[in-house]
């Protein structure tokens, strides 16, 4: 290999290493080192990734499987094919599975809302197993809808195959498409959803307290689930929501409850404490009144395009600049809608975010004969604003 070519291979070698940092410095917002090994940070108010580190690797989702069944009971109480009423029979398999447990008794009919505690704040396998068979018939056609759910609302790596995440060899999921669940659960059904945040069970005289350590210490913290197998180590799906803005984490592959109890913490710590959302413009809220010129209204309120939410850091967000500019006056006709004006926001540090102004209300012309004596007035007065 001559030098002009070693040197060009060098070049290329460096110019695709180059591309490869830049994108995944940029895929981070947040530069942090965890013990876990896969995590995804998801801000639900920007539709954001804040962090990952192997959110596309493969893995096991343990317990945190749970929460699709849940999904899926969920989607039966909307469509109102199921009520909180309904009972299910406890059959001898779920009466035998082993794990968390919510103490079925076998034979017995269990409600709907006792099962969904059972499988979300006790963890139930049995509560998880009662569901499944009373919604498909048996566990594994419920697998199957479960599978069909995942594909529909976008989760490409998984496939389950029961209602508990119980260890089977094809059982896989991903910790992006567990934040692809949980968005979809949140959105979908925020009343059922807030089952999540119980703390406490009690059923058939024996009490169980939620096994996610986030709703005893995190302030906002409303879900949602826990997951171990030896296979998988400990992980966690977590979400809080906390002055109008939600995170969710999820994290798996820990050492021990411990850690999955400090690493989860101390993430959304860090989120909270080291970003901030810049949210703008999300009420249409009249920004500044613009005069008009030969109009039947001598003003009229301007507003926002469109709402503008955005990451940034504390100090960002306390030095951020906001500036309007429109032509004054603005000619009638005016629809309510039409770009007036321009809003330019400046972040230190980010290049100026330009956005479109617009009226919010509509502005016929004058008549003839008033426009003529506006026109006359203005040249004799300079007043341009109409009586």
């Amino acid at each position: 290999m001559n030098k002009f070519t070693l040197r060009k291979f060098f070049f290329i070698c460096s110019f695709i290493l180059s591309i490869l940092c830049s994108s995944n410095s940029m895929s981070n917002i947040l530069d942090i080192t965890t013990p876990a090994k896969q995590v995804i940070i998801y801000d639900h108010e920007v539709d954001q990734v804040l962090f990952q580190k192997n959110a596309d690797e493969l893995m096991k989702p343990a317990s945190m499987a749970k929460v699709m069944t849940a999904y899926i009971v969920f989607d039966r109480i909307k469509d109102k094919s199921l009520n909180m009423t309904d009972t299910f029979l406890v059959s001898d398999k779920a009466w035998r599975m082993g794990g968390s447990r919510s103490f079925l008794e076998l034979n017995s009919n269990v409600s709907i809302k006792d099962l969904l505690m059972g499988l979300i704040v006790q963890s139930g396998n049995d509560a998880a197993v009662v569901l499944a068979e009373g919604i498909s018939g048996d566990e594994e056609a419920f697998a199957r809808e479960m599978n069909r759910y995942a594909k529909l609302i976008g989760m490409k790596n998984t496939y389950f195959t029961n209602s508990t995440g119980w260890p089977h060899p094809d059982l896989q999921t991903t910790s992006r498409d567990l934040v692809i669940l949980t968005k979809r659960i949140i959105k979908d059904f925020p009343n059922l959803y807030k089952l999540f945040k119980e703390k406490v069970f009690t059923y058939n005289n024996i009490k169980q307290s939620n096994r996610n350590p986030l709703l005893y210490t995190m302030n906002g913290a409303d879900g949602l689930k826990t997951g171990h197998t030896n296979e998988s180590g400990y992980g966690l799906i977590g979400s809080i929501k906390r002055n109008d803005r939600r995170i969710t984490v999820v994290i798996n592959g820990l050492k021990s409850k411990k850690n999955r109890t400090f690493e989860s913490k101390r993430l959304f710590n860090i989120v909270y404490r080291e970003t901030s959302l810049l949210s703008l413009f999300n009420e249409q809220k009249t920004l500044a009144k613009a005069n008009v010129w030969l109009g039947k209204k001598s003003q009229i309120n301007i507003v926002a395009q469109k709402p503008l939410n955005k990451i940034v850091s504390p100090l960002q967000l306390n030095k951020t600049k906001i500036r309007l500019e429109w032509m004054d006056p603005l000619s009638a006709p005016i629809l309510k809608g039409d770009i007036v004006g321009k809003v330019y926001i400046t972040i230190p540090g980010n290049d100026v975010i330009q956005e479109n102004l617009i009226s919010s209300q509509d502005v016929d012309k004058m008549s003839s004969f008033m426009r003529l004596k506006t026109i006359l007035k203005f040249l004799l007065y300079g007043d341009i604003i109409a009586e």
